[in-house]
C-alpha cells in the first residue's frame, strides 16, 4: 500500500449555527457539534483509507467556548496517526463571529476509525508519512499512546 501524507486527506467543513441547532441558551448543542465532529473525521479516514470507516472511539472532546447561534462552525480534521486499520484523527473547533470576524477555538478531539471492508471486516490502510514537525510530533505521541495501551 502506498503510504499518505497528512494533507492528502484532511478536511475542513463550514455549519452556520441556526436557531434549530442551539439550547435555551442560544448555544450550540453539544450532540450537535459532535454529530459534525464525527462526521469530519469519518471523511478524512475515508479518504485515507478509501474505505467505509466506522468510529471506534473518542477520547475527549473539550468544550472550551460556547458557540452561538448565527456564529459559522469551521470543523478541521487532519490524520496523525495510522495502526494497522486503524486511524488517529485529530478535529479542532473554530467559531467564526460573522459581524466582528473574530475567530476562535472551541474544542478539539481526537477520533479513532477502523476502515471496513464490503462484509464490515477490518482492513489494512496505508501508512502515514508525517512531514512537519507538529506532525511528526503527534504521531509520535499517539504511537506512544498505543504502546502504553498494548501493555
Amino acid at each position: 500500500m502506498k503510504p499518505k501524507t497528512p494533507s492528502q486527506s484532511e478536511v475542513t467543513m463550514s455549519e452556520l449555527v441556526l436557531p434549530n441547532d442551539t439550547n435555551l441558551l442560544g448555544n450550540l448543542i453539544g450532540g450537535r457539534l459532535m454529530y459534525w465532529m464525527d462526521i469530519a473525521g469519518a471523511l478524512v479516514a475515508s479518504r485515507h483509507s478509501n474505505r467505509v470507516v466506522a468510529t471506534v472511539s473518542i477520547d475527549n472532546i473539550t468544550f472550551k467556548h460556547p458557540v452561538r447561534m448565527g456564529e459559522m462552525v469551521i470543523i478541521k480534521a487532519k490524520l496523525i496517526y495510522t495502526g494497522t486499520t486503524s486511524m488517529s484523527v485529530l478535529v479542532k473547533v473554530y467559531a467564526e463571529n460573522l459581524k466582528s470576524g473574530n475567530t476562535i477555538l472551541t474544542n478539539q478531539a481526537k477520533m479513532v476509525f477502523v476502515a471496513l471492508d464490503e462484509a464490515g471486516v477490518p482492513v489494512p490502510v496505508p501508512p502515514l508519512v508525517p512531514q512537519t514537525e507538529e506532525e511528526k510530533e503527534l504521531y509520535e505521541e499517539e504511537r506512544q499512546k498505543r504502546l502504553a495501551f498494548k501493555k
